[in-house]
């Protein structure tokens, strides 16, 4: 990684313009949860039977969500690892290095052969790749959120932080869009012999756009601010678990909901709806398109009323409603009516996002300029391994144990789980983003 540029305090850093931070914040996510959902929608339908032949169909889905998982449980280190260097020597060149991992992960299993080619190699350099991709995303969204936060004016931190929060919604509409595209445009025998593997190969032409958008930008003035007053510590992570344990375990607590809404309401209901209810592969894919929008429209009206009545106002009401909506998903998803369906995931994907936008503020607000990268990157991520990393292969157990309803009953308790962690907290609207602690 290159080092940053020193500035003095009688020499003001140069300032990024605020349309620059609000592309390269919010392309940057995008590209990265584009990678990322196009491996989430791949292991509901493809890479259990590519990957995992010798099994029964019920196995290879369970082998191809724990792969999945293995992604969250890297995130953590890859929050570590990114948030020393993010902490130590800057904001920019550790975003770009991040970015730079996480595509050529995703690109490389999109050549990846399966099983039938290189027998149990295959499996093992997957699950590989999918670590790395868990490395890359772990550093991606922390670094993106300062990057808003850090630039943005007073009283708009929020709505600034907004920006990373929007590329979830744009990275798994192109994902999914793609997806259905291709499920449209080829036979079954195409799409599991190649066809699903373009949307991982066009990440490489993405991730080279977004490179080049961050190598334009300047350090933030927040972090050039804290370097010129000497304010880096040698090891940020021991810094950081020695002295605001617990902002972390408070902000991880706060994000379980929104894993848990997001992955339960695609990932899971995906390969739920397809196998089960036996809606068709592009019916579903349409029906998730469709519902993302309701996440993209809930994450810009959370970020102003955050701004405006503050965090923790907005997750607590996002908090409860959530909990409610555990309650929905049996008689939504099994009373026989592709309306039903698409109510449901509306609710839980606007849900997700009016709990999700808060947290680009939020997260970086809990913690001083010498820690804040490798802060809200461990609580961001953190929170992915309790609300994500076993969520869809638990659903497809509860589902098992007791029908629907004992994964509605998940979804609730994870928002439990947040809205208490979210009673602990601060309000933290006010935090100065400038302070020692």
């Amino acid at each position: 990684m290159t080092t940053s540029t020193t500035y003095s305090e009688s020499t003001p850093a140069p300032t990024n313009s605020a349309s620059r931070v609000a592309t390269a914040s919010f392309i940057g996510t995008a590209i990265e949860f584009y990678d990322f959902y196009v491996y989430a929608t791949a292991a509901a339908l493809v890479i259990g039977p590519v990957f995992f032949p010798q099994t029964s169909g019920t196995a290879q889905m369970l082998s191809a969500f724990l792969t999945f998982g293995i992604a969250f449980l890297a995130r953590p280190l890859g929050s570590a690892l990114f948030g020393h260097f993010g902490d130590r020597i800057g904001r920019k060149s550790t975003l770009v290095a991040s970015l730079l991992l996480m595509g050529v992960c995703t690109t490389l299993i999109g050549v990846l052969p399966g099983y039938d080619s290189i027998g149990a190699w295959a499996p093992i350099l997957l699950c590989v790749l999918r670590f790395g991709q868990g490395l890359g995303l772990g550093g991606e969204w922390g670094g993106a959120a300062l990057l808003a936060t850090e630039n943005a004016p007073k009283g708009k931190r929020a709505w600034f932080g907004m920006f990373p929060q929007l590329g979830p919604s744009i990275g798994f509409l192109a994902a999914n869009g793609l997806f259905l595209t291709l499920a449209m445009v080829l036979d079954d025998e195409q799409f599991r012999a190649w066809g699903w593997r373009i949307p991982f190969l066009l990440s490489a032409a993405l991730v080279m756009v977004g490179l080049y958008v961050r190598l334009k930008l300047h350090e933030t003035p927040v972090f050039a601010n804290a370097m010129a007053r000497q304010e880096r510590v040698k090891i940020p992570l021991f810094e950081l678990f020695g002295q605001y344990w617990a902002p972390v375990l408070l902000g991880a607590g706060a994000m379980v909901v929104c894993y848990a809404l997001f992955y339960i309401s695609t990932v899971f209901s995906l390969s739920y709806g397809v196998a089960t209810l036996g809606y068709s592969r592009e019916t579903f894919l349409g029906l998730l398109c469709f519902a993302v929008l309701f996440m993209a429209a809930a994450t810009p009206l959370s970020a102003w009323a955050s701004d405006r009545y503050g965090r923790k106002p907005v997750l607590i009401i996002g908090g409860v409603l959530a909990i409610l909506s555990g309650f929905l998903m049996e008689p939504l998803l099994t009373q026989g009516s592709t309306w039903g369906v698409a109510l449901f995931l509306c609710i839980e994907l606007f849900l997700m996002g009016v709990t999700f936008a808060p947290m680009g503020a939020l997260l970086p607000e809990l913690f001083p300029t010498h820690v804040r990268y490798t802060g809200a990157s461990a609580a961001y991520n953190l929170g992915g391994i309790v609300g994500a990393s076993a969520a869809p292969f638990f659903a497809q157990k509860l589902v098992a144990m007791g029908g629907l309803s004992y994964v509605g009953g998940y979804v609730s308790g994870a928002a439990v789980l947040s809205l208490l962690a979210v009673l602990c907290l601060k309000e933290t609207r006010h935090n100065d983003l400038n302070r020692v602690d």
